[in-house]
């Protein structure tokens, strides 16, 4: 997870550098392209393209839709708001992991974890602070993307125990990318040498970092897995003062680290019980 993070947080900073070059949807379609590319050499070498084989159809179907839906929100979020900001709110999504994974995976979730759960999200309030952050509606995009990839990880958990982590991410990239490419006709900018290596790069992040994810998720409990995340904070942060000039405020920093102490008190009271 640790791993997974620091590609995704990569991808995040190189995908939010296109979009100030290509409309959204060629973003996602190309990235998601250059992905696979990286994904389907990989299998066939180690395990086979068997690996791919679908079992639990509508497991499969399910994530890729909420992966689809995921992945629309969080680039949309990138474009629109600062990486810091994104990235510090999708760190939420650890707490919508625990709350699912009682009723979806029959998982047990003790009291102290609702407790930092309830802070959590406190501190996921002060972070987007509604009606007074200053950006508004669009606040509510992160949030909502957590949440969608917190019901994708869900998913996923119960998935993996009949398909293999290259399946679950060949079949929701796939979907991604089948969706994303009918924004062609709506306009699409001619990609240069660098867009196209910048391209490669984002793919590249784009399918380790969901591989390690699902891997993550294969291993370990759910609720233990899913704060590990957190590690990907401070590199987002620096990304964003190195690339953009965003300095967090004293607000968003309070409330980040009110949902990262959160996190870290479930991972332990999770571990000292497991």
């Amino acid at each position: 997870m640790t791993v997974g993070t620091g590609f995704l947080t990569l991808n995040d900073a190189v995908s939010k550098y296109l979009m100030e070059q290509y409309p959204i949807g060629q973003v996602m379609c190309l990235r998601q392209g250059a992905a696979l590319l990286f994904l389907l050499p990989y299998a066939f070498s180690t395990v086979g393209l068997r690996a791919l084989r679908v079992t639990n159809y509508s497991g499969q179907a399910l994530r890729a839709c909420l992966f689809i839906v995921g992945v629309s929100l969080v680039m949309t979020s990138l474009h629109l708001l600062p990486l810091s900001f994104v990235t510090v709110v999708l760190f939420s999504s650890p707490l919508f992991v625990a709350v699912l994974s009682a009723p979806m995976l029959g998982e047990r979730v003790r009291a102290q974890q609702w407790v930092a759960i309830a802070a959590g999200l406190v501190g996921v309030l002060l972070i987007v602070r509604p009606g007074g952050g200053g950006y508004e509606w669009v606040v509510a995009l992160p949030v909502a993307a957590a949440f969608v990839n917190a019901l994708r990880d869900a998913v996923t958990r119960k998935l993996s125990r009949t398909d293999s982590s290259l399946s679950v991410l060949f079949w929701s990239g796939l979907a991604v990318l089948v969706v994303t490419s009918a924004t062609f006709p709506f306009g699409w900018n001619a990609v240069d040498a660098p867009g196209a290596g910048w391209l490669l790069v984002a793919g590249l992040c784009h399918a380790a970092a969901h591989f390690f994810v699902i891997e993550a998720f294969r291993l370990g409990n759910a609720a233990v897995v899913a704060p590990f995340r957190y590690s990907g904070l401070l590199w987002a942060m620096l990304a964003g003062f190195l690339i953009w000039g965003e300095v967090p405020d004293v607000a968003m920093l309070l409330g980040a680290a009110v949902v990262v102490c959160a996190g870290i008190y479930m991972l332990r009271h999770s571990a000292s019980k497991g």
